[in-house]
């Protein structure tokens, strides 16, 4: 029986889990749910995730939630599909476990203030001094993960890190759709360009872009 991913248009989390699929070569049926429609919230669903969020995900008879869980549960479940999101030694892997943390704690915090100026503020009321010291934040996360950088990716081989921090670095360039002037790709390092450059080269990424960005 394949794997059904519940997630959401834009979800960054959600996002994460189903790069984590493509990753590991795996057959999965999406359901994609809508925000606006109330769909987290509906019984149906409550009854598979009782905290109502994206991603979760059922595999037969078992059912998962939140996005980590998934992305280490893919990867133990079916340690013959496709290429590991933990590879290497056990402190190759102490290393993209920290690498998740630190975009879990650091980043989408950052990120988030970005978001909510451009998605959540009504552009009458947004504060330039706030964004100002937004997109300083940001610019400061991607030097620390730059200087963190063991190769072409975030831990030298492709990885679950790599899917934990692409998602919101994609969501910036969103943002741009809202803030014009915000230069997203502008606050990248060289080093994390190329390496955005080599995520989006990858041949299943385009399949997983947020539906509603590619209207």
């Amino acid at each position: 029986m394949a794997i059904t991913l519940y997630y959401g248009s834009g979800s960054p989390y959600a996002w994460r889990a189903h790069l984590a699929l493509e990753h590991k070569a795996l057959p999965y049926d999406r359901k994609m749910l809508s925000f606006s429609a109330g769909d987290t919230r509906k019984p149906e669903f409550v009854a598979i995730n009782p905290r109502h969020r994206v991603p979760t995900i059922t595999d037969g008879d078992f059912t998962l939630y939140e996005s980590n869980a998934i992305v280490e549960y893919l990867d133990e479940a079916y340690p013959g599909r496709g290429q590991p999101l933990f590879p290497g030694d056990a402190k190759n892997r102490a290393l993209i476990r920290r690498l998740i943390s630190e975009v879990d704690n650091y980043f989408d915090e950052a990120a988030d203030k970005v978001i909510t100026q451009a998605f959540f503020t009504k552009p009458e009321e947004r504060d330039e001094a706030k964004l100002a010291a937004a997109r300083k934040e940001v610019v400061e996360e991607y030097a620390l993960f730059t200087k963190a950088m063991r190769g072409e990716f975030l831990a030298g081989p492709l990885s679950a890190a790599d899917y934990a921090l692409y998602p919101l670095v994609a969501f910036m360039n969103r943002c741009e759709t809202k803030l014009p002037d915000l230069n997203a790709n502008g606050m990248l390092t060289a080093e994390l360009a190329a390496w955005k450059a080599r995520i989006e080269a990858l041949p299943y990424l385009a399949s997983t872009i947020p539906p509603h960005w590619k209207q």
